[in-house]
């Protein structure tokens, strides 16, 4: 019998669990969502979360580490483009993808920001600043190798339209919003010199 078995299948079990908590806490909110709602969704006995993950906290965790491993594969899939305004254009073209899911839910980031920095207990609100700081950084990154003035200023500028159309999307039940809204930010880039 292979002795590594039981370890893929409690990976497989804690990375359906991950999964589950950033779906969930995204659709759900983190006050309304129980560990029964994601073990349930992850198809996993409630009982055996608690192997895991000792709390919810710990889940809202796992959640934002999943929220970073999103990011980091869609930055590493752009980053193989050579032009950092086409780099940024593809990050507009997935934001404007998930154009349905932000008109229900909002962004699953952003929202887990707002939530968790009203409760600012644990530092889970911190954990949060992180991912939205890695994007940040990314963008800035594209912005000062496009050399154009103020790369910190747009990047700002840039997330925060996301975030801005994102939540209108959401507010307002229109996933059009961030269509165009989206086209906006494309030709902003695209007026860039």
């Amino acid at each position: 019998m292979d002795s590594r078995r039981p370890r893929t299948k409690a990976a497989d079990k804690r990375q359906r669990l991950t999964a589950a908590a950033a779906r969930v806490l995204h659709e759900q909110g983190v006050e309304r969502t129980t560990i029964a709602d994601i073990a349930r969704a992850a198809d996993v006995p409630a009982g055996n979360v608690y192997y895991y993950f000792k709390t919810k906290d710990e889940l809202v965790e796992a959640a934002l580490s999943e929220h970073t491993r999103h990011l980091e594969v869609l930055t590493d899939r752009l980053d193989r483009l050579p032009d950092p305004r086409e780099r940024l254009k593809g990050l507009v073209d997935a934001w404007v993808g998930q154009r349905d899911t932000a008109a229900r839910y909002g962004c699953p980031t952003g929202t887990l920001a707002v939530e968790l920095g009203k409760s600012a207990e644990g530092g889970l609100d911190l954990a949060v600043g992180h991912v939205v700081r890695r994007l940040l950084d990314w963008v800035e990154r594209q912005f000062r190798e496009m050399e154009v003035a103020d790369p910190e200023g747009l990047s700002l500028t840039f997330v925060g339209a996301y975030q801005g159309m994102s939540l209108l999307s959401n507010a307002l039940r229109d996933p059009e919003i961030m269509t165009r809204e989206g086209a906006r930010l494309v030709r902003g880039l695209d007026a860039l010199t």
